[in-house]
């Protein structure tokens, strides 16, 4: 299993709203009125998901091979991703709630209820 930045880019831009935008550094990632879904980890082949602190709590405890923090994530509402071992179904849910929390009330209505 293996779902890698490309890919999860390919995905959030499916996503209502979703355009690619200036981040940090100068780097580029998904972002939804302004706000990142996810961007790249400074190490090769990770990326920073947004999520909710009850998500990552869970996300850390039941596949630490894949989602993780380091000093300067804890706390935020943010979660470093390992590419190399992470689902591409769990990926593309988490991206999509990482979304929905962005979204306008019109966003979520038209989508549905959170993934």
């Amino acid at each position: 299993m293996s779902f890698s930045w490309d890919e999860a880019v390919a995905f959030a831009l499916t996503l209502p709203g979703v355009v690619v935008g200036a981040g940090a550094k100068g780097s580029t990632s998904p972002q939804l009125r302004g706000r990142q879904l996810i961007s790249q980890g400074r190490a090769p082949e990770t990326y920073v998901l947004r999520a909710t602190r009850e998500e990552i709590a869970v996300l850390k405890e039941t596949d630490p091979a894949t989602f993780w923090q380091t000093p300067q994530y804890r706390g935020w509402p943010t979660v470093l991703v390992n590419a190399a071992h992470a689902d591409p179904d769990r990926m593309k849910l988490l991206i999509a709630r990482a979304w929905w929390d962005r979204a306008t009330l019109a966003q979520r209505r038209a989508y549905g209820g959170r993934p």
